[in-house]
């Protein structure tokens, strides 16, 4: 099968690389708007691409109203936002933050979570995070009527305890992350190997 991109539909293309390209990570952005509503929600459009400067980028396409998403909405408003990295602990609470709850509705209370302070940004992290990266916008880029890529450079990292080796920095395998395929379909990291030689069973 052979499919020219742009002689489909806005939403199959969509469906085509969402279901293609995975495991994507996920950015768990938590922001807080100006009447001081925390916010978080998921966006699996995401990764890092880049040390010096350490940058992140994230993808925000269009609430189903058509709306801007409120976590964008703070974003543009602040110049700040914070990554929160989900792993299988918190995975349920990650996926359920996804809802579109009103702008007034905290996702944080919705869903059970602790808003913690950062260090160098307004927003809260989400406490029960792996992991959490403070960022402020380094650009945004619009593109088309529905997709803005916001670049942000990474100014701190929490971790929980345990996740980073002091002295390496390396990364435990006690760190499960989970990974977004398509829908309400994740994956998580537990089979792991090295290359080269055999694939496990």
């Amino acid at each position: 099968m052979q499919l020219t991109l742009a002689d489909l539909p806005e939403l199959e293309r969509y469906k085509l690389l969402i279901g293609l390209v995975i495991p994507r990570p996920i950015a768990w952005i938590s922001t807080v708007n100006d009447r001081g509503t925390a916010n978080c929600a998921p966006f699996s459009f995401f990764n890092v691409f880049s040390e010096e400067p350490p940058l992140c980028m994230v993808s925000f396409n269009l609430r189903t109203d058509n709306q801007v998403k409120h976590t964008l909405k703070n974003i543009r408003a602040s110049g700040e936002f914070v990554v929160n990295l989900a792993d299988e602990s918190i995975a349920e609470k990650m996926h359920l933050s996804s809802f579109e709850y009103a702008e007034e509705e905290s996702e944080f209370e919705k869903v059970g979570l602790t808003p913690a302070p950062s260090l160098r940004v307004r927003h809260p992290r989400i406490a029960e995070a792996a992991a959490s990266f403070e960022c402020r916008v380094e650009r945004r880029l619009a593109f088309g009527h529905a997709r803005e890529f916001v670049i942000g450079e990474m100014l701190v990292v929490h971790a929980r305890e345990g996740i980073i080796d002091p002295k390496t920095k390396r990364i435990s395998d006690s760190y499960l992350p989970v990974g977004r395929l398509h829908g309400n379909r994740y994956v998580t990291t537990r089979q792991r190997f090295g290359l080269p030689g055999k694939l496990p069973d």
